[in-house]
């Protein structure tokens, strides 16, 4: 088990259609020994749409976790000064909550999980997944790549035929990203293929 003992935040945020995919890495996380703290942010929380409620993902995370979802920003502030965390992760990271994290803006639980991790000078380790990833956010993109301890999952192009600015990370490349994060290590390479059918 190579995260044995090793307190591992997991933030959720509003990329719905990934968030089963992202709650099984949750569990490998979990089997590879971590403890895991869940966090969402305000639309996580308070949303239900086609892929689950918002009570159903709770009350999952709660279940698989053994923790309280964090879902304010009172509740997250602490992970700073306690120093709570080893090492964060979000996943999906929305376009919204990358924008907001290369602007410095602090306005929900899970950036201000993010600003706390950061302020101690810890890993956080983003899986991006949003349609405007090499649009208007790639400048965004571009300032977290270069940013001190902050970590990809390898992520690439999903459609580009259909969605020529969107990027999604790997998410079975989570659990290895995390472990080269925590020795500061990126894993690579950063930029990955995915398999994509030809036009009819």
């Amino acid at each position: 088990m190579r995260l044995k003992g090793v307190k591992v935040g997991f933030a959720l945020t509003g990329s719905f259609c990934t968030l089963k995919e992202v709650v099984e890495q949750v569990k490998k996380l979990i089997d590879e020994g971590a403890e895991v703290f869940p966090i969402v942010t305000r639309e996580v929380a308070t949303t239900d749409t086609r892929f689950g409620t918002a009570a159903y993902w709770k009350g999952l995370l709660k279940e698989i976790t053994g923790h309280e979802v964090i879902e304010t920003i009172i509740d997250a502030e602490p992970i700073g000064p306690k120093k709570l965390l080893d090492i964060l992760v979000v996943a999906p990271c929305t376009g919204n909550t990358l924008a907001k994290l290369a602007n410095a803006i602090t306005d929900g639980p899970v950036l201000m999980a993010i600003k706390a991790q950061l302020r101690n000078q810890r890993p956080v380790v983003l899986a991006i997944a949003t349609n405007d990833a090499l649009g208007m956010n790639a400048r965004n993109l571009g300032v977290l790549l270069n940013a001190k301890n902050i970590y990809m999952v390898p992520f690439g192009q999903d459609n580009p035929a259909g969605k020529p600015n969107s990027l999604v990370a790997r998410m079975d490349l989570l659990t290895e990203t995390v472990v080269h994060a925590l020795q500061g290590k990126q894993l690579q390479p950063v930029l990955i293929g995915y398999a994509v059918s030809e036009p009819a």
